[in-house]
């Protein structure tokens, strides 16, 4: 090869490294900050790996904004110190809305002026503040906050962080609108939940220490010397402000947000001006309000005045700006004592051992237990009795006991011990081979009567109205209901008599058990509580026996011929149907009037033997719906990509399974060929 050819090539290497570099960025910005990417996570990806092999090829073209940087780059020594630009003070606080208005009065005190203030009201992110500095566009060095004048240099790793942006946009705007020579941000890095849920999944199969909570999980991902190790991780980052917003070309905190979004950052979408304090309180409130359904962890809200000509004005203290407070929501996580430990019996028998604390505030809510899941997290945990412990509480979620705090320690502390026998009949306790569960497998345990009733009458089951958890316990504990066939023959007068019920209550349950009795076989099996036997299990059964006779008479191999069902649900199946107390059960019951509507008969179904996965956003109608449609035809709905699936239905925003998909020659259907082939012509709103 000839220097001329290879400098020919490296020429037409850059050329079109430039331009898959600019293509990425451009993908990466529609995806990370517009959140409306116009190709799919495969196309980008192939981008990705050409950029790659590229720069694999010719090393010396790699540039410092390239993209590549993503993957992680060789592992530190140590970290540097990182000198701030401008400090990176710290907040105040305030709890509720007197502090807030104290807040206030204390900037008009110092500005000797009682003038009306515009807010801009955003999320407190949960998660590990940061700055970056950009010269020229570039992103040449990223920083921690450390304490508040020196940070960590800790580029590498947030160069790993997909949302970040290596080079800025220019600004499409007016000539005064271009990025200033030197543009210092600063934002918030996280770990989103579904992400940190998965990473403790995937920890705890590996048998190492679970994350305590996304911000420990953050913080300890950009503090990897490996900047490998952070690039796995799925971090996501907001920008929160500027160092020096004398640099920027516009006069408030709303015009700069646009301005950064613009530019190649991403602004969380739930930042809110405020005209005065009853506006900042009301998305306060709203905030915490939607706090858990949110895709991230907040702590609070920040509460800024907008206008910068103000914060000039009023300046900051040697510790935190006076233009800005946040206002924190309750904690989620508190620590307490441990009292002691009982054992719940559930529905499956499964023996959960939960921790009685000692009474605490947490989120909101007075916590006096917390679930400890199983033996082997006790043991992992190192829990004692006596025990001062960290819990969590997120939402409407049982709390959970994340650690001890072995340093208060006294020596009075006690082992756990974990029952030999049910607590609840005395049954000697069973823990199968290979499972964390332990059980009790007497199929007359009371608790597991109890539970098993709940199911059978709740939503899961046939949703029975009027006969919820609170209801179902008071019946079975006055004796009215203490199996399944007794709530298809439970008496007006005697319900109409109970404390706390009346006529129309009554009414209301029999009217509900009588439709109840009226049901089709697959939703029926499903309301039995099978162990191993979900809706799409019971949905195959139906399908394949077509009636409760027909299952009834099945063997197990019989069962493992069933497309879905494998030798564990082969043997639960046949075990339950096997035992003669539940064929009793079934007897009285289609004496008290239970009648089971058949499937359709094989063959008959314009959807028979195919299988659908639905992945991204249905717009017409809902998941639901579209499941249901396809069980109507006939057809089966998965909820994992393997090779028995025949039809993959991709909505809106669809994620890695349409590039699996795709990959293994699966059919893909649009939305529009999904509603042609169920016959949906007209689709109505969700």
């Amino acid at each position: 090869m000839t220097n001329n050819s290879s400098q020919a090539e490296q020429d037409q290497a850059k050329t079109r490294l430039a331009e898959l570099r600019k293509e990425i960025e451009y993908h990466a910005h529609r995806y990370y900050v517009l959140d409306d990417p116009v190709i799919d996570d495969g196309q980008y990806d192939r981008l990705f790996r050409s950029l790659l092999d590229l720069e694999d090829a010719f090393p010396e073209l790699i540039s410092s904004d390239s993209p590549s940087l993503r993957v992680g780059g060789e592992p530190l020594d140590q970290f540097e110190q990182a000198e701030h630009v401008l400090p990176m003070l710290s907040l105040g606080n305030v709890f509720d809305e007197a502090e807030l208005a104290g807040f206030e009065e204390k900037m008009q005190r110092y500005l000797q002026s009682n003038e009306s203030i515009v807010y801009l009201a955003e999320p407190k992110l949960d998660g590990l503040a940061v700055e970056l500095v950009y010269e020229k566009g570039v992103l040449v060095l990223g920083a921690t906050r450390g304490d508040g004048l020196v940070g960590e240099n800790i580029t590498a790793q947030l160069q790993t962080v997909r949302s970040i942006p290596l080079r800025l946009r220019q600004s499409t705007g007016k000539e005064t609108e271009k990025i200033p020579e030197q543009l210092v941000v600063r934002g918030e890095v996280f770990f989103p939940r579904q992400g940190f849920n998965d990473q403790n999944k995937q920890r705890g199969k590996e048998g190492k220490s679970l994350f305590a909570n996304p911000r420990n999980a953050a913080a300890g991902s950009l503090r990897q010397l490996d900047p490998k190790i952070t690039a796995a991780r799925p971090l996501d980052f907001f920008v929160y402000g500027v160092a020096d917003t004398t640099t920027l070309p516009c006069k408030e905190l709303e015009a700069m947000f646009a301005w950064l979004q613009e530019i190649g950052f991403p602004v969380n979408p739930l930042i809110k001006s405020c005209q005065g304090l009853s506006e900042v309180a009301a998305q306060y409130h709203h905030l915490q309000q939607i706090r858990h359904d949110l895709e991230y962890e907040i702590d609070g809200m920040v509460v800024k005045v907008a206008d910068f000509a103000l914060q000039q004005r009023l300046g900051n203290t040697a510790r935190a700006p006076r233009w800005a407070t946040a206002w924190k929501f309750p904690a989620v996580q508190a620590t307490t004592r441990l009292l002691g430990v009982h054992f719940q019996v559930g529905r499956t028998g499964a023996v959960t051992p939960v921790a009685e604390l000692e009474p605490v505030h947490v989120d909101g809510a007075m916590v006096k237990r917390a679930s400890l899941h199983n033996r082997d997290e006790i043991e992992r945990k190192e829990l004692e009795i006596g025990d001062t412990v960290l819990i969590q509480r997120a939402g409407d979620v049982i709390p959970e006991v994340i650690k001890p705090v072995k340093e208060k320690r006294d020596g009075t502390e006690r082992a756990i011990i974990f029952p030999k026998n049910c607590p609840v009949c005395d049954h000697p306790l069973h823990r199968p081979e290979g499972e964390a569960i332990t059980r009790c497998i007497n199929p007359h345990c009371p608790a597991q009567r109890l539970q098993s009733l709940i199911y059978f009458a709740g939503k899961a089951g046939l949703d029975i109205d009027g006969l919820g958890r609170k209801n179902m316990e008071q019946l079975v504990k006055v004796g009215l209901v203490r199996d399944i066939p007794d709530i298809f023959q439970l008496k007006h007068e005697k319900l109409a008599a109970l404390d706390g019920w009346g006529e129309k209550s009554a009414d209301k349950l029999i009217r509900a058990v009588v439709m109840a009795a009226q049901t089709p076989l697959s939703r029926f099996v499903g309301a039995l509580g099978i162990r191993h036997v979900g809706e799409v299990t019971a949905q195959l059964l139906a399908g394949h026996f077509i009636s409760l006779e027909g299952l009834l008479t099945a063997m197990r191999e019989d069962l493992l011929e069933v497309e879905g069902i494998g030798d564990q649900a082969a043997a639960s199946i046949f075990d339950y149907f096997a035992d003669t107390s539940t064929r009793e059960m079934l007897d009285q019951m289609q004496t008290l009037g239970l009648t089971l509507q058949e499937a359709k008969k094989t063959g008959s179904a314009p959807l028979e033997g195919r299988v659908f996965l639905f992945t991204g956003t249905l717009s017409g109608l809902s998941r639901n719906e579209a499941k249901q449609l396809v069980k109507e035809q006939g057809g089966r709905v998965v909820s994992s990509l393997s090779k028995k699936v025949t039809d993959l239905v991709a909505g809106a925003k669809s994620g890695s399974k349409l590039k699996k998909a795709e990959d293994m020659g699966i059919v893909v259907l649009g939305e529009e060929q999904f509603q042609q082939i169920t016959g949906r012509a007209e689709v109505r709103e969700e």
